[in-house]
């Protein structure tokens, strides 16, 4: 199969890195805005283009319980979900990761409900980053096909044997065309060989999960940590593969990826497609004479503490950019990333700014609101925490609604104190 180059999906290019992967199995249930990959798969499988075993499963959760089983069997396994769905089989995914079981799975971000919508934000994937699953984030199509192959040499190697979440941006990127290099096959073996495990279930003395039975605490202890090593170790081994894959195929991969953060003063973080936006906007600050500079985060399990730390460490003021919403605590990787410069004696200024829940796009305004606010941080020694990022346009929106519904009341003249941004 020759290398292939074409407008794809990130829905379609998941499909491709499958096919090329040469997977055997695939247990599914479809899901908006997920079906895509599945429905592609499907279709190959009976054109008889892919030798693969194709099952459509009854829910979620048994279809990550039939993948876990089947990749204990030593065949390479691949399922994909989304959303509701993730947390519908959200027990499954501690039970085959503490199997050691290398399977890939991508999710399609979509926002969990209530109240109920098919657009993106994180909070399904990072509600997830607790299980033992190894989790890569992707900005645009190309490094979805990408991340898929890498993903099964990461889970595959004796290193790691753990599973692997591959996550893109419902909609943003599952129906949005790019262009994309499918490399032809015989490159990829090269990078990625056919599945032979050392240790499957093919008999019971061979089990390549050794403490799956209720065994008391110090037993269960052991194996809890015994993951936790493997996927710290996981960060090794990731550059070693992103290294390879570099070399072979030109493009390279980085737990992390940098833009613009040299000399940068005031730094973005995010993570996914809306990083794009981002770096549009670093590039305007910068033609205002604002060292702007963009931190996107690729690994997000195992967390890439060095590479955070190395990165803006010598900046003035840095803004993380969650889309998602921890109810009661605000945005998880601000905290996350406060975690991790807590101790150092050289950090900057760490501001929390929400936006982009439930799809929301992110205007060139609001990332301008951001990049005042840091400066306006760093002059005074403190920033407000957290911003949810909402324009006056949204809000004046949102009180027609409230109104229309019967719910407005004379105070809905003002936005409530904090959270404007404009």
């Amino acid at each position: 199969m020759a290398m292939i180059k074409e407008m794809l999906t990130g829905n379609a290019a998941v499909a491709w890195g499958v096919r090329l992967a040469e997977v055997d199995y695939i247990p599914a249930y479809p899901i908006t805005p997920q079906t895509e990959i599945i429905e592609t798969l499907a279709r190959w499988i009976s054109n008889g283009d892919m030798d693969a075993r194709f099952v459509t499963l009854d829910s979620e959760h048994s279809m990550i319980t039939a993948a876990g089983a089947a990749s204990a069997t030593g065949v390479r396994v691949f399922t994909a979900t989304s959303s509701q769905g993730l947390l519908y089989g959200f027990e499954m995914l501690y039970t085959v990761a503490g199997w050691r079981v290398p399977l890939v799975m991508v999710n399609v971000s979509r926002a969990l409900s209530s109240p109920i919508t098919l657009e993106p934000d994180h909070n399904d994937i990072l509600a997830a980053r607790d299980a033992g699953f190894l989790q890569i984030h992707c900005e645009t199509c190309q490094e979805v096909l990408d991340s898929v192959l890498i993903a099964y040499r990461l889970a595959e190697d004796e290193r790691v044997l753990l599973p692997v979440l591959v996550n893109m941006d419902g909609f943003h990127l599952s129906f949005t065309r790019e262009p994309v290099e499918a490399p032809d096959r015989e490159q990829v073996v090269r990078f990625l060989p056919p599945y032979q495990p050392k240790h499957a279930f093919f008999k019971a003395s061979q089990p390549m999960a050794q403490g799956t039975a209720v065994i008391g605490g110090s037993g269960y202890s052991y194996f809890k940590y015994q993951m936790h090593l493997a996927s710290m170790g996981a960060l090794d081994v990731y550059r070693e593969v992103s290294e390879e894959f570099g070399r072979l195929f030109g493009r390279s991969y980085n737990t992390t990826e940098g833009y613009m953060t040299d000399d940068a003063e005031y730094i973005l973080i995010m993570t996914n497609s809306f990083s794009t936006l981002g770096k549009a906007a670093v590039k305007r600050a910068r033609e205002k004479g604002v060292k702007a500079g963009l931190l996107r985060l690729r690994l997000l399990r195992p967390f890439p503490e060095l590479c955070i730390k190395g990165a803006i460490r010598k900046a003035k003021a840095v803004a993380i950019v969650d889309q998602n919403i921890s109810v009661g605590k605000g945005g998880i990787l601000y905290s996350e990333i406060s975690s991790v410069m807590y101790n150092e004696k050289e950090r900057p200024l760490l501001l929390s700014f929400i936006g982009g829940l439930g799809g929301k796009t992110l205007s060139s305004e609001e990332f301008e609101f951001i990049f005042d606010r840091m400066i306006e941080a760093v002059g005074t020694g403190a920033g407000k925490v957290p911003y949810l990022l909402y324009t006056e346009m949204e809000w004046k929106e949102m009180k027609k609604l409230k109104n229309v519904a019967g719910k407005g009341t004379e105070n809905d003249n003002n936005y409530h104190g904090e959270t404007r941004n404009t």
